[in-house]
């Protein structure tokens, strides 16, 4: 795997009865927590009072004993954890954002990114509107806000506000009285939701943090769809649901979802199989044994393996107590890391053919470590399979990949890659058979925008994360 960085993890909890939501909260974000490490918050609702935390680290260092009891019982509850796609890395762009405004509080958490954010932002700011962030967010929250002066109630508010906001977004937000669902109408991003045996309805980006609050799944939010959540049940809002061709990422089952989730109706492990088996038919090998890259390239070496024939074998052991590679702050760290993070199992490895099956090969360093650590472990030959197309575009509607600089297979052949990092043979899935991958699901489309450059949507002008953070000297209106 390369630098590529993940979305973010929403997650939202209504109860009928007044509980100990915090600790339930916790739980479920712990299960997304493979979707963002930079900071995670949580916002607990008491008969329309907010009591929220959030800060940078991961959610067991922030969530301490003591802080989750300090958020006190509540009868619903929202969470986030985040890797930001827009803005920088600090407490101050943590979520949920809380708002307080004339008609009410609203807790709000974000999962995506809006490719209209600056022009939105720019055209608040001249109505008077000051912002303490620079995530799209905050963006997303200004706009329902300005909508609710006017909408008889929250669920009009963000319905009105979808009519505004591009790009991809999956919304749980909390206002005094009620729970709110909301996806795009693209249905970029995953969004869920289920039941507990207490009554209590879960929203999550994933039905993993579903089972691990011990509630079961009911459905995927569709594109477009806002469910609403009180005390009088259940009710949706279909106007935007429709109107555009669905556009899951695709991304979602080949890396950024935990392989023990459903979403839309497919099961990311199944999907990460079908992904090695397709890399075995399109990309044939003589080889001794088939490894796969902790986490996410073992469903597909497991799939290879099956296909082909050719033996699965252990050969690395992640080292599961550091955190992903990318959270090093700086490049050299970061090759540290893998040095550390990874570690071989020479008598799987030693005097092997060695098929290595990896989901992407990003900027190329850390594949060309990662072949390094494999060949010194005694691999005779080393042929890499990669469990995704080549990235040649960058992506705007949710990961950090925002220009084609440090994208390798943008500037090197498939042959200058394969002897940049160092393998006998390298090997692509191709876009036909990743849009197969999720076959026993019931998607309509997905966005393979990153691999072939056609957008399901409008890309925006300004693609920079930190568009909202530039200095003084670059700034066009600045005095």
């Amino acid at each position: 795997m390369g630098s590529l960085r993940e979305e973010c993890g929403v997650f939202g909890i209504f109860s009928p009865e007044k509980q100990d939501l915090a600790a339930k909260a916790y739980y479920g974000l712990f299960a997304l927590q493979h979707r963002g490490q930079e900071s995670c918050g949580i916002v607990v609702g008491d008969d329309g009072l907010f009591r929220s935390y959030k800060d940078t680290g991961l959610v067991g260092e922030v969530f301490t004993p003591t802080v989750l009891s300090s958020l006190g019982q509540g009868t619903m509850v929202v969470g986030h954890v985040r890797y930001g796609t827009t803005g920088g890395n600090d407490r101050a762009n943590a979520q949920p954002i809380v708002v307080n405004h004339i008609k009410g509080r609203m807790a709000l958490a974000h999962n995506g990114n809006i490719t209209n954010s600056a022009e939105l932002r720019k055209e608040l700011e001249l109505c008077g509107s000051i912002f303490h962030t620079t995530s799209d967010t905050e963006v997303i929250s200004y706009i329902i806000t300005k909508e609710r002066l006017t909408a008889p109630s929250i669920e009009q508010a963000v319905n009105k506000a979808m009519e505004r906001i591009h790009g991809a977004y999956s919304l749980v937000i909390m206002s005094p009285s009620k729970l709110i669902a909301a996806r795009d109408r693209h249905g970029f991003r995953p969004l869920c939701y289920g039941q507990m045996d207490d009554g209590s309805y879960v929203v999550a980006s994933e039905s993993c943090a579903l089972d691990a609050v011990g509630a079961h799944f009911i459905r995927d939010i569709q594109p477009g769809e806002i469910v609403v959540f009180t005390k009088d049940g259940i009710r949706t809002i279909e106007d935007h649901c429709g109107k555009s061709q669905q556009s899951m990422c695709v991304f979602e089952y080949i890396y950024f979802a935990r392989p023990d989730s459903v979403i839309e109706g497919c099961s990311v492990h199944s999907a990460r199989v079908r992904a090695g088996a397709y890399l075995a038919l399109e990309h044939p090998v003589q080889a001794d044994v088939v490894v796969g890259v902790p986490d996410s390239g073992i469903d597909a070496a497991v799939g290879f393996a099956r296909q082909s024939g050719i033996p699965y074998g252990v050969g690395l052991i992640k080292n599961r107590y550091i955190a992903r590679t990318f959270i090093a702050p700086g490049q050299s760290n970061r090759e540290d890391k893998v040095r550390i993070k990874l570690n071989p199992v020479r008598s799987t490895l030693e005097g092997k053919r060695v098929v290595l099956i990896d989901d992407s090969i990003v900027r190329g360093t850390t594949s060309a470590r990662l072949v390094k650590l494999v060949r010194d472990a005694g691999a005779k030959e080393i042929h890499m399979r990669i469990s995704a197309p080549p990235f040649l575009n960058p992506c705007y509607f949710g990961t950090d990949i925002d220009s084609r600089d440090m994208l390798i297979a943008c500037h090197h052949t498939i042959d200058e890659i394969r002897d940049i990092i160092g393998v006998d043979s390298l090997g692509y899935l191709s876009i036909d058979s990743v849009t197969k991958l999720a076959a026993e699901g019931h998607c309509k489309g997905y966005c393979t925008g990153c691999f072939s450059g056609e957008y399901p949507a409008p890309i925006p002008e300004n693609t920079e994360k930190n568009k909202f953070e530039r200095k003084l000297s670059e700034s066009e209106d600045a005095e």
